[in-house]
């Protein structure tokens, strides 16, 4: 039998409603914004798209940052809105982090500064992102498909450092029929002048297509691709970069780009954290 009682019926369970009385006004507890607002000196600096948090660190430890003309050398320093933080008599800008993908086009080169005038991604923003973003490393200047940008310096250096092991996947064209012995070199691994080179995966593009493979590979090695292929004597004709990091160009034309989603970028988060923690 039910018993006597001020409830509220939840489910299965009776639910006792519960009386609260108000505190007095010396134990109501506030907020203290402005100490919300404070932000650390090391992660204001990676925000600002200069380098990692921990490189930010060893640039705080020698003297090479300034907060309002001072010299700061303290780690764990924290900054209000409104400081002025300099480096290399530069003043830097607490951004928002933002994170895009670009299929990149033939003939545009990696880089944000080129003294030949030669065609560049960053032109391809036409002035239309704010913040100061870099490009996720490099695609050579005739290789196409994904490529990653960023201001977010300590999640670029993650993404790209030689151990990081992050997977890319190609597209790759060829002057003639990649054989299934040739394949087999490819996974088996190539004794290039830097060391060994391996694909982790191989396939025919399409079952009618010998001369155009799929690769997967982990190695951030410089031409890697271009490397292996000339190794067999093989020439490159089209080389398109189809994913990074799980990072695809899909409904994305030549030349445009998009913001990741808050599911994209969580995902490259945790990739780079399972990266750090082997």
């Amino acid at each position: 039998m039910r018993k006597k009682g001020n409830y509220k019926k939840y489910g299965n369970k009776p639910y006792k409603k519960q009386k609260f009385t108000r505190k007095p006004k010396d134990e109501i507890y506030k907020r203290d914004k402005k100490k919300e607002d404070l932000i650390r000196l090391n992660k204001f600096i990676a925000n600002s798209g200069v380098c990692s948090r921990r490189e930010a660190d060893e640039l705080i430890k020698s003297g090479k940052i300034t907060v309002n003309g001072e010299v700061v050398k303290e780690l764990g320093t924290k900054i209000k809105p409104g400081d002025e933080v300099r480096y290399k008599d530069k003043r830097l800008k607490g951004e928002k982090n933002v994170y895009i993908v670009m299929n990149k086009p033939k003939d545009y080169i990696t880089t944000t500064d080129d003294p030949k005038n030669r065609k560049k991604v960053m032109d391809l923003f036409k002035g239309e992102v704010k913040e100061r973003i870099y490009p996720v490393g490099r695609l050579d200047r005739n290789t196409t498909g994904v490529l990653l940008f960023t201001n977010d310096g300590e999640l670029a250096k993650k993404l790209t450092h030689p151990s990081s092991n992050i997977p890319k996947v190609y597209v790759v064209t060829l002057d003639k029929p990649v054989t299934k012995s040739y394949m087999n070199q490819l996974v088996d691994g190539l004794e290039l002048e830097d060391g060994i080179a391996a694909a982790d995966a191989v396939s025919y593009y399409t079952p009618n297509r010998q001369d155009k493979v799929v690769l997967e590979i982990h190695s951030g090695k410089n031409r890697i691709i271009r490397r292996m292929f000339e190794y067999m004597n093989f020439e490159v004709k089209n080389l398109d970069r189809i994913e990074f990091a799980g990072i695809t160009k899909k409904d994305l034309k030549r030349g445009q780009w998009r913001y990741l989603s808050e599911k994209e970028v969580g995902f490259l988060m945790m990739l780079a954290g399972q990266q750090k923690s082997k």
